[in-house]
């Protein structure tokens, strides 16, 4: 059965550039071995030493997000479409939302002396 799995662009130098990639899986589990066999090194960048997703993947098939379904042991069928996505984290510091992102106007604005 053919899945479809759409690959992140840090992750991407790995697959050879390739965006998206099809492949015969079963689950996820089998998918990430499946992944590892084309692309040797992949599966430690995806899964830690025990073989568990990294805390920082989200994992979706079919736009649902496998925690909620059997994790890596969430069967896949033909035709499905696998995303696997880098978590986002941070937050907005106090005032102007682009300072947390390093916005220089911010920080001029923040070496004025006070009027």
């Amino acid at each position: 059965m053919a899945v479809q799995v759409l690959i992140p662009t840090h992750l991407q130098k790995f697959t050879h550039d390739e965006a998206s990639v099809s492949l015969e899986a079963a689950s996820v589990d089998a998918l990430i071995d499946a992944l590892d066999a084309r692309y040797p090194g992949l599966k430690g960048r995806l899964c830690d030493e025990g073989g568990k997703l990294r805390r920082f993947l989200n994992v979706y098939v079919n736009s649902e997000d496998i925690r909620f379904l059997e994790n890596q042991a969430t069967a896949l069928s033909d035709g499905d479409e696998v995303s696997i996505v880098p978590a986002v984290a941070g937050g907005q510091s106090q005032g102007h939302p682009a300072r947390s992102f390093g916005c220089n106007a911010c920080s001029r604005r923040s070496q004025r002396p006070a009027q």
